[in-house]
């Protein structure tokens, strides 16, 4: 649908406003709690799985960095969960399975992932963490999911106006 030019920019696009969705954090403890998953989830979305995927880990390691890598090292598995879950997305969503895509990021996103550091920090850093991480996915997830159907129409418009552009 979209060409490799097209497809390059729109994921330079989305990875940039993922990097200010990342300077948006909600007050917590952690600090690299932010909104920086919306433009990894309308790049699954529109783009695919490796385009979502890649925004979603390098959205979340510039968020990291803004906070100053408060888990160090673990930011790695964090990018890791954070383009499985994206990648994940992407695939309900272009199976036409929109609402279980959203589900299935939330859910994930906001009570899975966390689970492993359970075995390194603790089971009351996840429950300290685990509020913010619900209000952060539910924000990023109603701020996407009120953007893909607007790019979406745009999309299908541009590509019907330029078909060999």
């Amino acid at each position: 649908m979209i060409g490799s030019r097209k497809r390059f920019a729109a994921t330079i696009v989305l990875i940039s406003l993922s990097v200010i969705g990342s300077l948006l954090k909600l007050p917590t403890s952690l600090g690299s709690i932010a909104l920086d998953s919306a433009p990894a989830l309308v790049a699954a979305a529109i783009l695919g799985a490796n385009s979502g995927a890649l925004v979603a880990a390098f959205g979340h390691f510039i968020s990291a960095f803004f906070a100053g890598f408060p888990l160090g090292a673990f930011h790695l598995l964090v990018a890791v969960e954070m383009a499985a879950l994206v990648y994940g997305f992407a695939w309900l969503y272009q199976h036409k399975w929109k609402k279980a895509a959203f589900f299935f990021f939330f859910v994930g996103n906001a009570f899975l992932a966390p689970l492993p550091f359970a075995l390194w920090m603790g089971k009351a850093f996840v429950l300290a963490i685990i509020p913010s991480l619900t209000a952060a996915t539910a924000a990023n997830i109603i701020v996407s999911s009120l953007v893909i159907p607007v790019l979406w129409k745009l999309t299908i418009m541009e590509s019907e106006k330029m078909p060999r552009a």
